[in-house]
């Protein structure tokens, strides 16, 4: 029972210096601190319960979206939460419609970074008080009342309310045993922790080699500086995780391969009832261990964090196709769909992918690179697009148009807060593991009073109530930028 009016917001500008061992850097981003505008809902209720949200920085600039999040919070303080939360799709729009703030968007930069924090921390509060993971939340909740959370408008044109309610009724088939599925095995990873770009050779054999005893088998690795030096790192990482081919089971068919349950095109990855395939009731066509299997995703993802030109693109993965990526992630301006879309079509007929996403500012632009056929993998941002509420919407036109969506995450509690989305999606949207895995990076999960679980490379669902945003107090008291311990010392180490 949704309860209590919202009587307090607070925001903390929290930084990591990871920047000092090279954690998080890539072709464009060279020295982040992984950091977020970290933002705290008090209500009324008698229970104490808190909403957490936040969004993702990099340490500079974190400052202006704590001001962006200040200047959004008249629109949430003194309000009823279960009047926000029952007509949701009126309230996101008043937030991305200020007549005043808006103009320094619209619904992108870092006015929509804030709005995404602050609606975080609304949903965290709402499954805490339904005493719910979020994605059981979402899971749970009725078709009618999760296409009311959305705002269909500048959509509507390639996904109509009613499509998508279409979607979600076809969800409902086999839900039960997806969701069943999840509990056991968990959603696929891949790791992008062991291939930053300014991590030496030794360390980078080292963190792949152990990851490799971990479990892992699909690595993503940063490119884009250097051409060469790119060229020797991926040599050095196909020599330490295998050939240019492995054999990845999805984990859905891993587990129906044991059962015996597969029908014949299953074992060909070519049935259209997978993942629900009952399976093929002739003995003749009963899987047998050791039978040949289908040959699985590539294990090696290359990420240029936006570092090219279209023609370079083009020209910089010729040279790097040797290594068989299964995508090349923003290789260029996130704003340019033509650019991605000429990337695809070049590409192509090299077996390289596009993937992007994490700096797209909003559900227009996935539209239109759904619309252009720009990319072969959507990654979402929990803290780049408005919150859970229009990240639902790219899930839905993902579906539409059938393009697997594969998470970015990271940073500083990416990871705890996407994994309830792509659980969701599987459970109630996509029904499939086909082409998806989800982002993982072995960073700062420390902080988090409900860090994510890792169990043989795959996404355990949740079990505590909440969207698991709430940070630890003592990592917040550390490190509030300026002011916080770690920042002190750091700064006077510095002479500052």
């Amino acid at each position: 029972m949704v309860r209590g009016r919202i009587s307090r917001l607070s925001v903390h500008d929290l930084r990591f210096p990871t920047s000092l061992e090279g954690h998080g850097s890539d072709a464009m981003h060279t020295d982040p601190d992984y950091s977020a505008a970290y933002v705290v809902l008090e209500t009324d209720a008698e229970d104490g319960l808190k909403g957490c949200g936040l969004t993702f920085t990099l340490g500079k600039g974190t400052e202006v979206v704590v001001c962006a999040v200040n200047a959004l919070a008249p629109h949430l303080l003194n309000k009823d939460l279960g009047d926000i939360v029952g007509d949701f799709r009126g309230f996101y729009r008043q937030l991305t419609s200020d007549g005043q703030l808006r103009w320094i968007g619209p619904e992108k930069g870092a006015v929509h970074l804030a709005t995404a924090a602050v609606l975080n921390a609304v949903w965290d509060l709402w499954a805490k008080q339904e005493g719910k993971p979020l994605w059981k939340l979402l899971v749970d909740m009725d078709p009618r009342m999760l296409l009311s959370c959305i705002d269909f408008r500048y959509i509507t044109d390639v996904l109509t309310e009613e499509e998508a309610y279409e979607i979600l009724q076809k969800g409902q088939v086999g839900k039960k045993e997806r969701e069943e599925q999840m509990q056991t095995q968990g959603y696929p990873a891949y790791t992008t922790s062991c291939a930053w770009l300014g991590y030496t050779d030794t360390r980078l054999t080292q963190l792949c080699s152990e990851a490799l005893k971990d479990g892992w088998t699909r690595f993503k690795v940063k490119v884009g500086a250097d051409l060469q030096d790119d060229i020797r790192r991926c040599r050095l990482i196909r020599n330490v995780i295998g050939p240019e081919k492995t054999l990845w089971l999805e984990p859905e068919f891993l587990w129906w391969l044991l059962s015996g349950s597969l029908c014949h095109d299953c074992m060909l990855g070519l049935c259209s009832r997978w993942p629900l395939c009952p399976g093929d009731l002739r003995p003749a066509a009963r899987p047998v261990l050791g039978r040949p299997l289908r040959k699985g995703l590539s294990s090696q993802m290359m990420d240029a964090n936006q570092r090219w030109d279209v023609p370079e693109a083009v020209e910089w993965m010729a040279k790097l196709a040797e290594f068989k990526p299964l995508w090349i992630e923003e290789p260029t301006c996130p704003d340019d769909i033509l650019g991605h879309a000429a990337i695809s079509k070049a590409l192509a007929p090299l077996g390289i992918g596009v993937a992007t996403g994490e700096q797209c500012h909003n559900r227009v632009i996935f539209k239109q690179l759904l619309q252009a056929k720009a990319l072969q993998f959507l990654q979402i941002d929990s803290c780049r697009l408005g919150s859970v509420n229009e990240n639902l919407s790219v899930l839905l036109m993902a579906k539409k148009f059938g393009v697997p969506v594969c998470p970015h995450a990271g940073g500083v509690g990416l990871c705890e807060l996407v994994q309830h989305l792509i659980i969701f999606d599987f459970i109630s949207v996509s029904a499939s593991l086909k082409d998806r895995m989800c982002e993982y990076v072995d960073h700062l999960h420390e902080h988090f009073k409900y860090p994510v679980v890792i169990r043989k490379a795959c996404y355990m669902p949740p079990k505590d109530a909440g969207y698991s945003t709430e940070m630890k107090e003592e990592s917040v008291r550390q490190h509030q930028y300026p002011d916080g311990e770690v920042w002190k010392e750091l700064l006077a180490a510095q002479g500052n």
